[in-house]
């Protein structure tokens, strides 16, 4: 017997063989994929991401919780598919143009995939008609996360929303920016519909965007 609790905690610490294991005996066991997913996996990364937030773990910790989660996704992902269990959305996410630092993003797309959203990761560098073009073709993405580290790289920002807009595409879409140097007050002035200080609080308000 597993419990959806162990296979929480396995997470949380980072066990991916054990949680991998754990996976496999609870899909034995004829528990649902959704079940699984929700009260183990997203459980796990959700505490993780909760602990990040009151900075009782620090990145290398949510990086090996992460890891863990992927590792027993990959056994989950064939039932989660069989079931009809979808994501609650999808997202963009990617570093602007001129700016090559991915640990922020990355840090944001493993939270938010272990709240359960799709995330298509445009990568670093990415000039606003890159971001366009992703858009096009993830039509059904609902809102862009926008990454800078460098206070010279920040401006790209409102060159990518005021890109959207150009294309009569702003509506359809929520923008979040988040990195170092910027502020709530500054994403307020290049028209973003959000902030997030941390990576946990941008998984948070990216569900929150994609459950309005």
């Amino acid at each position: 017997m597993a419990t959806f609790q162990e296979l929480s905690e396995a997470i949380q610490k980072g066990q991916a063989p054990k949680a991998k294991e754990i996976t496999q005996t609870l899909l034995g066991e004829k528990k649902p994929a959704g079940e699984i997913l929700n009260k183990g996996l997203l459980d796990g990364m959700d505490k993780i991401g909760q602990r990040f937030k009151a900075n009782e773990v620090y990145i290398p910790e949510v990086l090996i919780a992460a890891r863990a989660m992927n590792a027993s996704m990959d056994i989950l992902k064939p039932e989660l598919v069989k079931a009809g269990v979808k994501p609650i959305g999808k997202i963009l996410i990617g570093t602007v143009k001129g700016d090559l630092h991915d640990i922020g993003k990355n840090l944001v797309k493993m939270m938010a995939q272990g709240a359960g959203i799709e995330v298509i990761d445009c990568g670093i560098d990415v000039s606003p008609d890159k971001f366009l073009q992703a858009f096009k073709d993830n039509p059904d993405a609902k809102a862009v996360g926008l990454s800078a580290l460098l206070t010279t790289t920040m401006t790209g920002m409102k060159e990518i929303i005021d890109r959207f807009e150009k294309e009569g595409l702003r509506k359809k879409v929520k923008f979040m920016v988040g990195g170092a140097p910027l502020t709530d007050q500054y994403a307020k002035e290049i028209g973003a519909d959000g902030y997030a200080p941390d990576a946990a609080s941008a998984a948070d308000k990216f569900k929150a965007f994609l459950r309005a």
